[in-house]
């Protein structure tokens, strides 16, 4: 049997007397005590044993864990440390079978307490260390929110990113250091959002659209007037068929090699909070598209990559599908692309010239798959009358690597 000799204790704001029997145990058989300074001075004054105390960047610490491997070390963490917490990150470099985890109430857990709100039916993420863009693809109509601060400033941020949205209306509720003797609820609207906050807060929302704003869907597909371009755009119809056909699942990654305005690898991350999504593109002009538009509809950790394909894919990570949106006549670009591509990874290839469908053709005959052709009419006036204006034809090509 493995022996145990890490142990990681969640602790509320009511301090070491609010833990379990085990909990104590735990941190009374520990050799060496890890924790920020906040939890390492819960401890008695006269308390002798080792500690360490969080670095920056937090990765030190973890390596002089792993250095101290079998001796009987006990990491103090905030709430529950799977939720987004030191457990998370510690469970990534030492298995969890040389470990105990006892979890003290999540700032979600105890929210939801508060406010009468069903766990399972509210969007939960954080802001702590993270883009506040993110919450961008988390708002729409109706929607609670319950987000995990960075600090007193952050309930301000989100006001804002509220308002420049059109949910100026949204209800707005902090939480301050919950379970403890200072606890305290705070409520206004994001319109009118002001005031001073205790450093420890969590942020619930209740998001009220204002009059007269469309929300964004999170299907595939959104407006084409959703994203800044200079014309370098799936058409959101196409957009909508491609990205059925690359068929993300969470976790997976995608490689969007000629990414333009970065539409398609953009709805891809949105599909899923776990997919990740890496954009290629050699025109420089429209990087800056691609970086405003990811932080814009709430995928701030898209990857972007300035160069020429296929010198850009180079020790890439093995993607679990690949889009191929310009330059597919490129020399060498979908060998490379197929060779990269992970076994049962898909790869789906949108032409409109000739010279490109010839491309896809050989390629259908050497791997095999599928060809699709894409005509899409819009009704446009004709003078007083609706006529039908043809897109330009795309060609699809998707194959599944065997």
């Amino acid at each position: 049997m493995t022996r145990k000799w890490l142990s990681i204790v969640g602790i509320g704001e009511d301090g070491l007397q609010g833990l379990s029997a085990i909990a104590h145990s735990l941190i009374a058989q520990a050799e060496i005590l890890v924790g920020g300074d906040r939890h390492l001075a819960m401890l008695p004054t006269d308390d002798q044993r080792q500690k360490i105390v969080w670095t920056s960047p937090i990765s030190a610490s973890v390596d002089e864990i792993i250095r101290r491997r079998g001796q009987s070390i006990c990491v103090l963490a905030s709430g529950d440390p799977m939720c987004y917490g030191i457990g998370v990150t510690l469970t990534r470099r030492i298995p969890v079978s040389e470990m105990t985890i006892v979890p003290a109430p999540s700032t979600f857990s105890l929210a939801c307490a508060r406010l009468g709100w069903s766990l399972t039916d509210v969007e939960t993420l954080s802001l702590n260390g993270r883009p506040p863009s993110l919450l961008q693809s988390y708002i729409y109509p109706g929607a609670r929110l319950l987000i995990l601060s960075e600090g007193k400033d952050t309930a301000a941020i989100v006001a804002q990113l509220l308002i420049d949205r059109g949910y100026g209306s949204s209800k707005i509720t902090i939480l301050e250091r919950m379970g403890g003797s200072q606890e305290r609820i705070v409520e206004d609207t994001a319109v009118s959002w002001s005031g001073e906050l205790a450093t420890l807060n969590a942020i619930a929302v209740n998001c009220i659209a204002d009059a007269g704003v469309v929300p964004l869907p999170r299907l595939p597909g959104l407006p084409d007037n959703a994203y800044q371009h200079d014309g370098q755009l799936t058409k959101h119809e196409v957009r909508a068929i491609t990205l059925a056909t690359l068929a993300p699942t969470p976790g997976e990654l995608l490689w969007d090699v000629g990414a333009g305005c970065g539409s398609i690898s953009i709805e891809w991350m949105r599909s899923h909070p776990r997919c990740r999504a890496i954009a290629i593109e050699q025109n420089s002009s429209r990087l800056g598209y691609i970086a405003d538009n990811a932080a814009a509809l709430g995928t701030p950790n898209l990857q972007i990559i300035e160069d020429k394909a296929p010198n850009a894919l180079k020790d890439l990570p093995t993607p679990d599908a690949i889009f191929i949106g310009g330059g597919v006549t490129a020399e060498g670009l979908l060998d490379v692309c197929w060779q990269a591509l992970r076994s049962g990874g898909r790869i789906v290839a949108n032409v409109v010239t000739v010279e490109g469908e010839q491309t896809l053709f050989k390629w259908r005959e050497q791997v095999g798959g599928n060809l699709t052709r894409i005509a899409i009419q819009r009704a446009e006036p004709i003078g007083k009358f609706l006529g039908w204006r043809a897109m330009t034809p795309v060609t699809q090509w998707i194959a599944v690597k065997q």
